[in-house]
């Protein structure tokens, strides 16, 4: 195997682990943060509703709800939450191992590099048994922003050449934007019309 060949396959695993761990991670801040979110938009909007009548609309009543529903949807994920936190850390420490043995194969000047693969391959079994395979609605989105955004990955970039609508935006968010775009265009256009 070549020395190009295989850095390119460390980059792709890091790239599938990395993401993977934020993903996770993504699933745990959302169980955690959002039922607290919620409840407090919802008494926030409630409180302040009972003086500013636009807040007490049927429209916004019933928008609420719809979270409210959300939130029992996440709070399923509960009682496995630590799971997705302690995944989460397993996987970034062998996205960390998978860095240190990038550079370790990028340095390396052996025209010998099967203990390379062979760490690599040791690494990717460690990974696919850490996944938890049942992940929270939108934390693919979240795990692209905690990925692309929060997450050194230049050393992964040198290898992948991320583009930005390509990879660092997802495919699901951009066509959900551009449906809520033509929604309220349509809106908008049938008010004026």
């Amino acid at each position: 195997m070549k020395k190009e060949d295989l850095l390119k396959q460390i980059a792709d695993a890091a790239y599938n682990v990395g993401f993977g761990a934020k993903k996770h991670f993504a699933t745990y801040d959302m169980v955690e943060k959002a039922p607290g979110l919620i409840a407090f938009s919802s008494m926030a909007v409630g409180i302040f509703g009972l003086v500013i009548d636009i807040l007490s609309t049927k429209s916004l009543s019933a928008a609420f709800l719809v979270l409210g529903i959300a939130g029992l949807y996440i709070e399923r994920y509960n009682p496995d939450k630590d799971k997705y936190a302690e995944k989460g850390s397993d996987l970034t420490q062998l996205f960390n191992e998978l860095k240190i043995l990038y550079y370790k194969v990028k340095s390396s000047s052996s025209a010998d590099l099967s203990q390379g693969g062979e760490e690599l391959k040791r690494i990717l079994d460690c990974y696919y048994k850490s996944c938890i395979h049942k992940q929270i609605l939108f934390s693919d989105w979240y795990a692209h922003h905690k990925f692309f955004w929060q997450h050194q990955i230049d050393w992964i970039d040198e290898q992948k050449h991320f583009k930005f609508w390509r990879d660092k935006v997802p495919l699901s968010l951009t066509i959900a934007a551009l449906f809520f775009l033509a929604v309220g265009v349509c809106a908008v256009w049938l008010v004026i019309k």
